[in-house]
């Protein structure tokens, strides 16, 4: 089966406007990796904003968006958290966060006037920014006899694998990053290449004394 290690989001933040009868919403789109992040942005915003109206906003984590939220912040119930995340959807985005900022301009907008702004602003934004893809990583643990430290440096020259922390005290350790869909055959390879056998005949409960291998997320 195959493991969905993509996602697209924006490559650094950017920003989108849009005026209508006096009203003025700057948007503004940004990457994200857990609430508590967006939260410090919209507090930022916020701050920096502090004369507007509204601050409406939309988040998705994750690549099938498994945390999400919308808020109208004081418009009318589905005229602005909504369509702010339905353009977050129509572009297959995920962890991405926008917020919306309002300075109102003394002219009702309707509810269709708004649901039109809130999109416009939230379309510009994400037009005035560069949508790419990046891959989600495992953190793997490798903890090892020094005598195993050839064959396992093999296998990780041999994959796009990254040591993210190499730690030689009374047992080496080694605490690698790679992308999701290549955990499971990176670490065969790591047992293949230690026991002298065709990958094909590793099981996932193999063992070796002087080496053990572990997930940290």
């Amino acid at each position: 089966m195959d493991i969905k290690d993509t996602y697209k989001t924006i490559e650094k933040p950017s920003k989108g406007e849009y005026k209508d009868k006096g009203s003025k919403f700057i948007a503004y789109a940004f990457e994200i990796n857990s609430e508590q992040e967006f939260k410090i942005h919209l507090d930022e915003i916020k701050k920096e904003h502090f004369k507007a109206r509204h601050h409406c906003y939309a988040y998705a984590i994750g690549p099938n968006h498994e945390k999400y939220r919308y808020n109208d912040d004081g418009e009318p119930g589905g005229t602005a958290g909504l369509p702010i995340y339905n353009q977050i959807k129509s572009k297959n985005l995920s962890n991405i966060a926008i917020i919306v900022v309002r300075y109102f301009g003394g002219t009702k907008l309707g509810v269709p006037g708004l649901i039109n702004a809130y999109k416009e602003s939230t379309k510009d934004a994400l037009k005035n920014g560069i949508i790419i893809d990046r891959y989600i990583e495992d953190t793997i643990s490798i903890k090892y006899d020094f005598k195993y430290t050839g064959e396992i440096m093999k296998v990780i020259n041999s994959t796009d694998a990254i040591i993210s922390e190499n730690n030689f005290e009374i047992i080496p350790e080694l605490v690698i990053r790679i992308r999701k869909s290549k955990t499971a055959d990176f670490i065969k390879n790591v047992y293949s290449a230690i026991l002298k056998r065709d990958i094909n005949d590793i099981t996932t409960d193999e063992k070796i004394e002087g080496l053990k291998v572990e997930l940290q997320n």
